[in-house]
């Protein structure tokens, strides 16, 4: 079978899940996302395959007689990965740590510096898998996650990391196109980048005490798109100096007004019992947050040795 006729994963084992479990919210907290994930997820793949796989009830999610057939193809695919995952990982599950991190930290923090980890526990395979929407971290998927949220909002923290300062940034150009003497104010009328909907801008602005309200027309998911967008002149984006330490010293990116504000905290998930090559690269990751962001707001873990 060619490559480009084979259906997105992601969305088929939320259409399975959901399809198995009967409703949209059982099949996001088995797959640890959001139900609104899940929802895309199955919509995407019905667009992919051109028919009606779910209906939706008022007691949750019923297959068509198409998703029927659809379903017993899907989930017989799915144990069949699964099983030789499991057969592969029976050899050698002891030496990897499996990632979670959401995608900006991953490509812009963590990965650039993974090779000093790697340094001191050599005998750890580390494997990094971006993720936007996960709020916990079940064993079977992985060692640890890397999230970014309010307290209360995810499962399983095991240690807030830091809580960096948000701020507002924009490429050079961008920035020589505005008014010299740019306010707070201002910015709502420019071409704001976003993340989602409108929330974060929103919630920014409330906290350095503007009362405003704004809209995205697009909304593109990921920091590391947004931040991308910002670079190449397409408008001003919210970031923290943990995503953008490198393009401010660069250059690349400046800041477009003088507030900023802690919002979000990144925080380290982890199953109910943590592998020891967890906790070691918790404590690790920790302690290089600190070490190079020392004004932003952590909360300090207790001890733990990487002998």
């Amino acid at each position: 079978m060619a490559v480009d006729r084979l259906p997105p994963l992601n969305a088929v084992r939320a259409f399975e899940a959901a399809a198995r479990l009967g409703s949209y919210v059982a099949a996001s907290q088995a797959l640890h996302v959001t139900q609104p994930a899940i929802g895309r997820h199955v919509k995407n793949l019905e667009d992919w395959l051109g028919v009606r796989l779910l209906e939706r009830t008022s007691r949750g999610v019923t297959l068509t007689l198409q998703g029927a057939h659809y379903y017993q193809a899907a989930s017989k695919s799915l144990q069949i990965l699964a099983d030789a995952g499991a057969r592969l990982a029976c050899r050698d599950a002891e030496h990897w740590l499996r990632i979670l991190c959401v995608p900006a930290f991953a490509s812009r923090w963590l990965t650039p510096r993974i090779e000093v980890f790697r340094a001191l526990r050599p005998d750890l395979k580390i494997a990094i898998e971006p993720n936007a929407s996960f709020t916990s971290v079940d064993h079977r998927q992985a060692d640890l996650g890397i999230a970014y949220g309010l307290p209360g909002e995810l499962s399983g923290v095991r240690e807030v990391l830091i809580r960096p300062e948000v701020f507002a940034v924009c490429s050079p150009d961008y920035r020589a196109q505005l008014p010299g003497h740019l306010t707070l104010a201002d910015l709502p009328s420019f071409k704001l980048i976003h993340v989602d909907d409108g929330t974060w801008w929103n919630s920014w602005f409330a906290a350095n005490g503007l009362k405003v309200r704004v809209k995205a027309d697009t909304s593109h998911m990921s920091n590391d798109i947004v931040l991308n967008l910002a670079q190449r002149g397409h408008g001003v984006a919210l970031a923290t100096e943990v995503l953008v330490q490198r393009e401010l010293q660069k250059g690349s990116l400046v800041k477009c007004v003088d507030q900023a504000v802690a919002l979000e905290s990144y925080q380290a998930l982890t199953p109910q019992v943590p592998s020891e090559g967890a906790l070691c690269f918790i404590d690790w990751l920790g302690r290089s947050l600190r070490e190079s962001f020392p004004r932003a707001a952590v909360e300090r873990p207790a001890p733990f040795c990487l002998g």
